[in-house]
């Protein structure tokens, strides 16, 4: 099985019960198994910020898709949950991205990996170091990311042996 990191976040609605309805769904998939789940962050919209701020969490799993079809599957779930693309960095239900895949590197004009503004960004940076320990990418200053809770706090989620469920209060 492979490796691979997705960010996921959502600004409208019940923000945490989409994060909550993306991760069931990947549950769901007989070829993926979630390894960890970061603490959730709240964070300022970027690019069009005239808009409710976002949850986001990272998660890592492992899978036996290809990242093509990782990447089928999460626009399928991202439909499934009310996703509308009207407007670049505009609102949305969730939002799922493929950040890294094992350490493969693809440009298609359908996915690139690694993730192009994945270090450009705080709010996927500061989740993904949670549960990719030995990331050391710099934080951007000014990044306007907060801790929000614990990813126990996602309703109906329940942390299992296979699970590594992350996000201590900060001391």
């Amino acid at each position: 099985m492979s490796r691979a990191y997705l960010s996921m976040g959502s600004n409208i609605g019940d923000r945490e019960g989409f994060l909550n309805q993306a991760l069931r769904k990947l549950c769901e998939d007989r070829e993926i198994r979630i390894e960890a789940v970061s603490s959730i962050f709240e964070t300022d919209p970027v690019g069009f910020t005239e808009q409710p701020d976002f949850l986001n969490i990272a998660v890592r799993i492992r899978t036996d898709k290809t990242p093509e079809d990782l990447l089928s599957l999460i626009q399928g779930i991202e439909r499934d949950l009310g996703r509308v693309r009207e407007r670049r960095y505009g609102p949305r239900t969730i939002d799922i991205d493929i950040l890294l895949f094992e350490n493969q590197e693809r440009k298609t004009e359908r996915l690139t990996i690694p993730h192009p503004r994945m270090l450009e960004r705080a709010f996927v940076l500061i989740p993904l170091r949670e549960v990719m320990r030995d990331l050391s990418a710099p934080i951007p200053a000014e990044s306007g990311v907060r801790y929000y809770g614990e990813t126990q706090t996602i309703p109906d989620v329940d942390p299992s042996d296979d699970i590594e469920m992350l996000g201590k209060t900060p001391s």
